[in-house]
């Protein structure tokens, strides 16, 4: 199938169902205090998807319900389908007795004596036990099904039929509409009926209309539920209309969190949380949360436009969608477990040889089982970000697994520049020999090209050999590497070397990094590559940030990166010689004024890519510097682009302030972001422009499209910490992204002791 939900059950339950079994009297999900968090089970959800067969007409179902054994009914444009409660696949209970499946079908029901009704274009069907009986009366087709305290009403456009011993049907004689969308007990004899002319109300006694704006929002009326206070929520054309007493007490519309004005279903689960689904998912409206929650997009659904929702006896929610059933499916989890789970989907797709941690790609796109390793431009930031998680890890727990992991990290980090045979420039990645798809495979530019180019970027730098092999003969290594690798590294470096190595380990990192900043002192602070010029990125020299005026854009960000370098450098080996380019940089120079600047950066060149810059290297200039007045002028720093940065919600970025800060601050949002992320690390295609709820704005980045309001993590794209929180669409579902994203902030709550 193409989600391996198989392979994400099993997992879960391996790693977290002895603990779950234990933990079935949960105490209530503890309140974050500001300071520190006790790590308690909370809900995790998870989606599964349930495709129902190889045509649209099969997967577009229209109705679903869950009998007393888990088995799930649907209806559907191809007929009526059952799967059972540990299988993944429908099958048909008309095929079983020998006939035709009938299609389409409307609607399936379940009552209080397990029975099973079917209603489709041909009748009305009874399904007990394993017998399927036709029952006679209902006049074709059947659309709308009731379960009553009372007995069981079948509706269609012929009109109502009412059983109370569930065999015999009589006509009811009520005077209203036949569009009938929906039918609903008031648990008093009576029913609510929603219609494409208003809501009716309906008696032995009388049928009361409503349909004006006093009392909906529009006369298309798609679902009705009872809520815990017995309001009754009518959906349909404009959002939900809350009726109290008969009368209007509220409205539900875009305002409230509904992504679109066309509601087509609103159930009650269990617990009280009413789901209104719509054409562009399902909200979540819980009194116990302040706001509701929406779950779209292919991550939790096959498809936004949503059916029906029923409930199982465990409280999962099941959708029936225009393309097939989604099961959004619930599991108690601390968040040690959580990143149990991702440790282990972390070593098994996404560490590849020699130790680099990355994305993969899958070949079929949604398919975790047809994955292949693949290069990334940034594998050494990402490894460098792997590094300081395996180093945290291992302040927290002494695994010598971790420092292990840690090590090999290290080395591969080391491996590219030691790949390269230059003096301390290194790669962006490596990849085996034998490999024959990479990204950026080397090209040849013609003279009409470069021109192109350097009318469109003077600094562009034609780059036609971005691959080598290494002397050895195992490797190609990829130039023109970047600034941002040189921060990624130098951060994980840090931590390696503050939290983890040993002796010999430190000496290790006490020469690379030596030799790194060595390079750059010996080509005028430039990340040089074998062709003898600076990479197109790799750039720091007061030459281009002071005196060419095509790099203003990275003067301030520039400046700032290379005296934490520098600062590394010489707190790392105490030789002086980088104290003292750091001093002149600063004092003759400018680069601290530079620094200074960053908040002032224009709008047109700044890009969410160098928040992240800023947080890798504040901890080498934090923890590095010793006079107080430079100290204290980076510490106000931090403390200021901290507080134009605590509407990101980024927990990584907290811990790293608080690490620096020694502060604990943010924490209520870091652990909201641990808990929401999804397990499903695929990087679903994300859409909120088609949203009715949220805003599309330029902000915080000038050049991008963006929402808003920051959404959670479970309906944002995968995350990576280089790419824009605030994005307003993107995605691709051949790749999964590695957790470390999620890893990393963990272990550093766990080691500041915010995380318990």
């Amino acid at each position: 199938m193409l989600l391996a939900k198989s392979t994400l059950r099993a997992a879960l339950w391996a790693l977290v169902g002895g603990l779950v079994l234990a933990c079935q009297s949960t105490p209530p999900e503890q309140e974050v205090a500001e300071s520190t968090y006790q790590d308690v089970p909370f809900w995790q959800e998870y989606h599964e998807a349930y495709p129902v067969g190889s045509t649209p007409e099969a997967n577009d179902v229209r109705s679903i319900a869950v009998d007393r054994q888990g088995q799930v009914w649907i209806a559907t444009a191809a007929g009526i389908f059952v799967k059972k409660e540990t299988e993944s696949t429908w099958s048909s209970p008309f095929q079983e007795g020998g006939r035709a499946t009938p299609g389409p079908a409307y609607v399936v029901a379940v009552d209080a004596q397990d029975n099973v009704w079917l209603g489709t274009w041909d009748g009305l069907y009874k399904y007990h036990r394993g017998t399927l009986e036709k029952i006679d009366g209902p006049l074709a087709p059947i659309s709308t099904l009731c379960v009553a305290p009372e007995g069981t009403y079948a509706l269609g456009p012929h009109g109502v039929w009412f059983s109370a011993d569930g065999d015999t049907f009589t006509k009811k004689n009520y005077a209203m509409a036949r569009s009938i969308r929906d039918a609903l007990s008031d648990q008093h004899g009576g029913l609510w009926v929603a219609s494409d002319v208003g809501l009716y109300h309906v008696t032995e006694a009388e049928t009361t209309l409503f349909r004006d704006t006093t009392a909906l929002l529009s006369a298309y009326v798609k679902g009705i539920a009872l809520d815990d206070r017995q309001r009754l929520w009518a959906g349909g054309l404009g959002g939900v209309s809350i009726l109290q007493n008969q009368k209007k007490a509220g409205t539900l519309t875009t305002e409230q969190g509904l992504p679109t004005a066309y509601v087509t279903r609103v159930r009650r689960a269990p617990h009280g949380t009413l789901w209104v689904g719509t054409e562009a998912g399902v909200v979540r409206y819980d009194s116990a949360q302040s706001t509701p929650s929406l779950l779209f997009s292919r991550r939790w659904l096959l498809h936004d436009h949503v059916h029906d929702i029923a409930f199982d006896a465990q409280g999962n929610a099941w959708v029936a969608t225009a393309r097939g059933v989604s099961a959004i499916k619930r599991q108690q989890m601390t968040l040690a477990q959580k990143n149990d789970y991702f440790q282990e989907v972390l070593l098994r797709r996404h560490i590849r040889a020699p130790w680099i941690a990355g994305q993969c790609r899958l070949t079929t796109p949604g398919d975790t089982t047809t994955w292949v390793p693949e290069d990334d431009d940034n594998d050494g930031e990402y490894t460098g970000n792997y590094l300081a998680m395996e180093a945290f890890r291992y302040a927290v727990t002494k695994s010598p697994e971790a420092r292990e992991n840690a090590r090999k990290a290290f080395g591969f980090l080391k491996l590219l520049q030691e790949v390269t045979g230059t003096d301390g420039f290194f790669a962006r990645t490596i990849v085996p020999t034998h490999w024959t798809e990479l990204h950026d495979g080397n090209r040849t530019f013609s003279p009409q090209q470069r021109a192109d180019e350097l009318v469109k970027e003077p600094r562009f730098k034609p780059v036609e050999t971005r691959w080598r092999k290494s002397k050895d003969g195992q490797w190609l290594w990829k130039g023109d590497t970047s600034s941002d690798e040189m921060c990624g590294h130098m951060f994980g470096y840090f931590f390696y070397y503050e939290l983890a190595a040993d002796e010999a380990e430190k000496t290790a990192v006490r020469q690379h990094v030596a030799r790194i900043v060595d390079h750059l002192m010996a080509h005028n602070y430039n990340l040089t590559d074998v062709d003898g010029h600076p990479t197109r990125w790799g750039v720091w020299s007061p030459e281009q940030l002071n005196r060419d005026p095509e790099w203003a854009p990275d003067r301030h960000q520039n400046a700032m990166e290379l005296l934490a370098f520098l600062k590394l450098a010489h707190y790392l080996t105490q030789d002086e010689k980088y104290q003292r380019e750091y001093l002149r940089l600063i004092e003759q120079e400018k680069y601290l004024d530079h620094m200074a600047q960053v908040p002032q950066q224009n709008p047109a060149w700044f890009i969410y890519f160098d928040v992240m810059l800023q947080a890798y290297v504040y901890p080498l200039l934090i923890k590095g510097e010793t006079d107080p007045e430079r100290l204290a002028f980076y510490q106000k720093h931090l403390d200021d682009w901290f507080a134009r940065r605590r509407g990101d919600h980024n927990p990584l970025i907290n811990f790293i302030y608080n690490y620096c800060r020694g502060q604990k601050a943010e924490l209520p949002n870091s652990i909201a972001f641990l808990k929401d992320t999804p397990l499903d690390l695929i990087d679903w295609p994300i859409d909120h422009t088609r949203r009715e709820d949220v805003r599309i704005v330029r902000r915080p980045v000038l050049e991008d499209l963006q929402v808003d309001r920051l959404q959670p993590p479970s309906i944002r794209m995968t995350v990576r910490w280089d790419k824009n929180p605030w994005t307003a669409a993107g995605g691709d579902p051949s790749r999964e992204r590695e957790p470390v994203f999620w890893q990393l902030p963990y272990w550093m709550g766990r080691y500041l002791g915010m995380i318990q």
